[in-house]
């Protein structure tokens, strides 16, 4: 479908979305050609909600999860808001089709004393003045991983103790960098320094091969060592430091906006997933510490 090119090319110059998302919209709108085109319509005027509906009933008979269902209705749905808007089509025939709800999960998270374990790299190591300020300002600022990766020198202020980072949907968010990361980070700007390398503003604060950003796996396969090295012998996704962070601050807190604010999450429900996560710790704490609490052996 012709629709589709321009769709994407849409997305990719007006709304400067990341080639990684753009693959995703590409794939789901392309599993929704090939279906089209089996049932016979070329054009996706030819479509209404029935059809829509009998698409996804299709999608999840040939094993997509919830959740890839989900995210296929979002990419059609956005794909016809946007034919609606320029009169192509006269409705969205997505509009009133829903997607079996996905389990929720919750994301995994470290103890306050597994994440102070995780980033206390000992600095004398090969790359040890690198992951320890990698993995401070990691867990001290909540980053995503695109954004850690992405860091400039320019974007920090080490002295008045922040960082500006560029999110999702290309919106700018400050946060705080605690204590410990600011002098991890300072150390890291030093040795560079010492060794002829200036960190000028427009320099990655974390370089990989040839002076480029450091890329989201080889963060990724660093962590995991980093983790078995200081002797946490569990799976440590990057994300589980932003997790942890945002655990920890509304455990300690309780401002669940705060939190919104300093992760950049632009829905407060994709907070509240972690309420859920403080309400687990408060039942431990009242399985373990209330006297009616446990049924008697």
């Amino acid at each position: 479908m012709p629709a589709i090119e321009d769709f994407l090319s849409h997305l990719r110059v007006e709304r400067r979305m990341s080639a990684h998302t753009l693959d995703a919209y590409r794939r789901d709108l392309d599993a929704l050609q090939a279906w089209a085109a089996e049932q016979g319509v070329s054009a996706p005027a030819g479509l209404d909600a029935a059809q829509m509906r009998g698409f996804i009933a299709a999608e999840h008979r040939r094993g997509l999860s919830p959740k890839s269902l989900q995210r296929r209705l979002s990419a059609c749905r956005s794909f016809f808001a946007w034919l609606l808007k320029h009169g192509h089509v006269t409705a969205n025939p997505v509009a009133g089709v829903r997607a079996p709800k996905a389990p929720r999960k919750l994301p995994q998270v470290l103890d306050a004393d597994e994440a102070m374990q995780l980033v206390e790299v000992p600095t004398d190591a090969p790359l040890g003045l690198r992951d320890r300020a990698l993995l401070e300002l990691f867990y001290s600022s909540g980053l995503r991983l695109s954004e850690l990766c992405a860091l400039r020198w320019g974007g920090l202020d080490l002295s008045g103790g922040f960082v500006t980072v560029t999110g999702k949907g290309n919106k700018q968010r400050i946060v705080p960098v605690g204590w410990h990361a600011r002098a991890a980070l300072q150390a890291w700007r030093d040795e560079q320094q010492a060794k002829g390398d200036a960190p000028s503003p427009d320099k990655p604060v974390f370089p990989g091969r040839g002076g480029a950003p450091i890329s989201q796996r080889a963060i990724q396969i660093r962590i995991k060592q980093l983790a078995q090295r200081q002797g946490l012998f569990k799976h440590v996704p990057p994300h589980m430091l932003r997790h942890s962070f945002a655990s920890h601050i509304l455990e300690s807190s309780g401002d669940l906006r705060g939190v919104q604010e300093l992760l950049g999450h632009a829905d407060i429900a994709t907070t509240q997933i972690y309420t859920h996560l403080d309400f687990q710790h408060l039942a431990k704490v009242y399985d373990a510490a209330h006297p009616r609490a446990k049924r008697k052996p």
